[in-house]
């Protein structure tokens, strides 16, 4: 039976006081017997959660209650085991780590296009103003290796503070293309976006709560296999389950 509620969700915005947090956060965990890791960072929080559902609702009610995170949205899956081990909540320098401190999501987004719109979009092999559109893999070679968007740009980086290079050296490919850039719930591809745009590419979008809302908003077509995940389960399948379609077994 799948009764353990898995969410993810991230939010750029200023936390000064990110060390403090850190021990009210876990202080209010832990009770609740929730297991996962939360990172905060000056620039935000990223957090990974899994528990029961009544346990995981009411711990993003709480979160809710600070109005700096009032615009989380959580990204669902369940599993019928707990995925995590343990109950984790750390200081960053960055929720993300981009090493290029000129990008601040907090300080304005680059567009983003919702999993239908992108659907559609790839379906038809352009955008609404007629131009072709590409997708851009922003996640590391090992996870684009799980599964991709079908034909997705793949500059094979190892870690996401090689993306900005890789960018530089292949930033002519994407000319006069609609690019949307994608990586599993949407931090990385959110960062990328940004990026693109300071570095002159002109049409840029990033994938609206990235792989993970994909399957939850669409039926998965354009993407082939599944989507790495960083806890037990590994791999989760279009139909956010271990046992669905390009998912892997557990190990």
């Amino acid at each position: 039976m799948n009764d353990i509620l898995n969410i993810s969700s991230y939010l750029f915005v200023p936390l000064p006081d990110a060390a403090e947090l850190r021990d009210v956060l876990h202080e209010r965990a832990v009770p609740m017997e929730l297991k996962g890791t939360i990172l905060l960072a000056e620039e935000g929080i990223n957090l990974f959660l899994a528990g029961p559902e009544e346990a995981v609702r009411g711990f993003v009610t709480l979160l809710k209650q600070d109005s700096r995170f009032a615009l989380l949205e959580p990204k669902e899956s369940w599993s019928a085991t707990q995925p995590f081990r343990k109950m984790l909540v750390k200081v960053k320098r960055e929720i993300i780590r981009m090493d290029h401190p000129t990008i601040r999501p907090a300080n304005g987004r680059a567009p983003s296009v919702d999993a239908p719109t992108l659907r559609r979009w790839l379906e038809a092999g352009r955008d609404d103003d007629g131009r072709p559109v590409v997708t851009l893999d922003t996640r590391n070679a090992f996870e684009v290796d799980h599964g991709s968007f079908d034909q997705a740009i793949d500059w094979r980086i190892e870690k996401f503070t090689d993306f900005p290079p890789a960018l530089r050296t292949h930033k002519a490919e994407l000319a006069g293309k609609t690019v949307v850039s994608f990586c599993t719930g949407g931090i990385r591809c959110e960062k990328a976006a940004i990026l693109m745009r300071e570095e002159g590419v002109e049409h840029v979008y990033q994938l609206e709560g990235g792989i993970l809302k994909y399957f939850e908003q669409t039926d998965g077509a354009h993407y082939h296999g599944g989507c790495f995940v960083f806890d037990e389960r590994r791999v989760l399948g279009a139909d956010l389950s271990v046992d669905g379609p390009g998912a892997a077994p557990l190990k």
